[in-house]
């Protein structure tokens, strides 16, 4: 089927849309089946259609696979051990922005702590046991087994809207990847090993990690993929205003 060109004024199949959006989750486990490059520059070519203030494009994409990705696993596990044992390592792994508030309040905090009882109680996790909570966010370093890991940067000129534009880029991204059959995780924990990431990847000096993401086949058989967060109702953040 031919996509629709842009400026087109209606999807040639309105439910394939809802259907790649609806069933987008965060994959928290995935199988070794490989990804080809022709469909990984198929879907970065469809999510570069993001729109941006004044077209300014403000993403850089790096794809790690194989041995570049292996490599930038043992080298952030080993940085996140190394910081259990010895917290005041913190300093050496910051974040370039603020992702999370500094202070919480509802109801952002009691949706954050439905979503980690609701994981962690999935994943036969207490909320004592911090060896198997450390494992399961080392997960996240290990892409989720994943065979295709993004790491996205930014220039530190640009402002803060340009990670507005960022996030429908992102957003494309993880859809394009549905309708292939894939599935995404995008994940901002990598953030704070940013020293470590970005001479890994090549990137410059002006750049600034935005986050990473794991990218693959999602395995169907792992039970944490079975786990849905919830959405509000769009009455509850709608204003109707007339």
């Amino acid at each position: 089927m031919t996509p629709n060109p842009p400026g087109a004024t209606q999807a040639i199949d309105a439910a394939s849309v809802d259907a790649a959006i609806q069933s987008r989750l965060s994959a928290r486990a995935f199988l070794p089946t490989p990804v080809s490059r022709d469909t990984l520059e198929h879907i970065l070519q469809v999510a570069a259609r993001a729109p941006s203030g004044t077209n300014t494009q403000p993403w850089k994409v790096y794809v790690l696979q194989g041995p570049s990705r292996d490599r930038l696993v043992d080298k952030v596990c080993a940085a996140h051990d190394a910081l259990r044992a010895d917290p005041s390592l913190a300093d050496q792994y910051r974040e370039a922005y603020d992702y999370y508030p500094t202070q919480w309040v509802s109801p952002y905090i009691d949706r954050r702590r439905e979503n980690g009882w609701g994981l962690y109680g999935l994943l036969g996790i207490g909320k004592g046991d911090k060896d198997k909570m450390h494992a399961q966010h080392q997960r996240n370093f290990r892409f989720f087994d994943a065979p295709v890991g993004l790491m996205f940067t930014i220039d530190k000129i640009m402002g803060r809207g340009s990670l507005v534009d960022y996030g429908m880029f992102l957003q494309n991204i993880m859809i394009a990847a549905r309708a292939q059959g894939l599935h995404t995780c995008p994940q901002a924990a990598w953030n704070g090993f940013a020293r470590i990431i970005l001479p890994h990847i090549g990137a410059g000096e002006s750049e600034m990690l935005v986050c990473g993401m794991a990218l693959g086949h999602a395995d169907p058989d792992d039970k944490v993929n079975g786990f849905i967060t919830p959405r509000e109702s769009v009455a509850s953040f709608t204003h109707w205003l007339g």
